[in-house]
């Protein structure tokens, strides 16, 4: 059976007026606007959502020190997970949450991965922030071996108390079947990972046809879950959040269109599906009904 997640938080909160496309992306919410933040839970919950993700992104010390806010990143984590913990459990439904460990400097940037003694002890308060409130850890947008390295054994030290399932998902370049976008092989950053007690592996924010390349090949390599949640942008080389580049919607992904390539995820082998930047409620409602009518949805 397949299981929906939800979509694109920043990008919904966006839309809602509670967050900014640069500066402090979507942990403005979390300072400013709290309640959109479960408003927005709900949503992806009402549209057959049955595992949101917290919304503790860009609650990072990198964003959050834009406005000298950089220690609050743990407490805002925290708050991240007990505002998704409040909406799932408000729901009729069984909804798990989704702890998020992202990138700590820039998305997509594999150049910009900081240093590991920096970023180990920010993934543990991250993870410690987050583990009273999750059902599992989601180390996501993952762009290089070290990156998904340092964030999944601080998710498994911090999960270990309540043996919290820990899942990595990579971001891959957006040519299908040449790996991460570190360059780096999907091969290659599966060993890389195979001594950790992880629950399964994931790709996201990345254009839909490399995603289905990079689940159709981790699928031979492992015979835990794997799945995919692709965004509606095109990434361009060298896009940082405040940087002059910026990132294009692409023409040719609607609703339609996502709910087709995700079928696709599912056909090669994806037990996890959802949406990433740009994906709202009202695609993840047609992919819900879709794998309903097919009779595939986990209840």
């Amino acid at each position: 059976m397949i299981t929906v997640m939800d979509g694109g938080m920043g990008r919904e909160l966006i839309r809602r007026g509670a967050a900014l496309r640069s500066g402090l992306w979507s942990a403005k919410a979390m300072i400013d606007s709290p309640r959109v933040v479960v408003d927005v839970h709900r949503d992806f919950i009402a549209a057959g959502a049955r595992i949101i993700t917290t919304n503790s992104y860009s609650c990072i010390p990198s964003y959050l020190g834009k406005t000298g806010e950089a220690h609050r990143y743990a407490e805002l984590a925290g708050l991240s997970g007990q505002l998704a913990r409040e909406a799932a459990d408000g729901s009729a439904e069984p909804v798990l949450v989704a702890g998020s460990l992202p990138p700590l400097d820039e998305s997509y940037r594999p150049d910009l991965v900081i240093d590991d003694s920096e970023a180990r002890p920010i993934y543990a308060s991250l993870a410690q922030a987050l583990q009273p409130h999750v059902d599992l850890f989601l180390c996501e947008t993952m762009s290089c071996i070290r990156e998904s390295r340092n964030a999944a054994e601080a998710a498994l030290a911090a999960g270990v108390v309540r043996s919290l399932p820990v899942y990595v998902s990579w971001t891959l370049d957006e040519e299908p079947g040449t790996g991460l976008r570190s360059g780096e092989s999907i091969r290659d950053a599966h060993a890389a990972l195979a001594d950790l007690p992880l629950a399964g592996f994931l790709f996201n924010c990345t254009h839909s046809d490399a995603i289905e390349a990079g689940i159709e090949q981790i699928s031979q390599l492992t015979d835990l879950p794997t799945g995919g949640y692709p965004n509606r942008f095109n990434v361009p080389k060298g896009f940082t959040l405040d940087g002059e580049i910026s990132v294009q919607a692409r023409a040719d992904f609607e609703t339609e269109q996502f709910v087709r390539a995700t079928q696709r995820f599912i056909d090669r082998g994806a037990s996890f599906v959802g949406g990433c930047c740009g994906i709202g409620p009202e695609d993840i409602a047609a992919l819900a009904e879709h794998l309903s009518r097919a009779g595939t949805l986990a209840h």
